[in-house]
């Protein structure tokens, strides 16, 4: 990270923006292929996979926002159906394994926000959101992340859920 571009972490908030492709997602049953990470951060890596790192600060606001690549209002009159992120999971790569649930804690959870569909309109983007802001205490390095997915089915009242495969992460830098 440059002197120049220093100063640009000096922005309050960050947003994660993650689209799915939910038709992808229901028939595979997997996120593998479907999901599609984007921030404003400066200098992170992996823009447009589902392994994004996302370069940010102790101290600093984190919304993950994320919505269907669907977003439009059908011939038909119905809505595509809806993701929304169920839990935000710190992984333990202290230790090594990735599958396990971190011990420390990263953030302060601000959990989960959203607009009710029936607030949709052409004018108005509707989409679910996760919010949390990094703990002031937290050590400088890389931690890796798992977000639990809740999908709306087509057709059906079922949920399903989804877990990423390929961890994203943040890369926390000290202030």
């Amino acid at each position: 990270m440059t002197t120049e571009t220093r100063g640009q972490l000096n922005s309050v908030q960050l947003n994660v923006v993650t689209l799915v492709n939910m038709e992808r997602a229901a028939q595979t049953g997997s996120l593998d292929d479907a999901l599609y990470m984007m921030d404003n951060s400066v200098g992170g890596v992996g823009q447009g996979t589902d392994h994004l790192e996302t370069i940010c600060k102790q101290g600093q606001v984190i919304n993950w926002i994320i919505r269907p690549i669907e977003m439009h209002k059908r011939p038909d009159g119905t809505w595509p159906p809806m993701p929304k992120i169920n839990n935000l999971v710190f992984l333990d790569t202290e230790r090594g394994d990735e599958e396990d649930v971190a011990e420390r804690r990263v953030m302060t959870e601000l959990k989960i926000y959203g607009m009710p569909d029936l607030m949709r309109s052409p004018y108005t983007p509707i989409y679910y959101y996760w919010a949390g802001a990094v703990l002031s205490t937290a050590r400088p390095g890389l931690y890796r992340y798992r977000l639990v997915l809740e999908l709306e089915q087509d057709g059906t009242k079922e949920k399903l859920y989804l877990n990423t495969g390929n961890h994203p992460s943040l890369r926390v830098l000290k202030v």
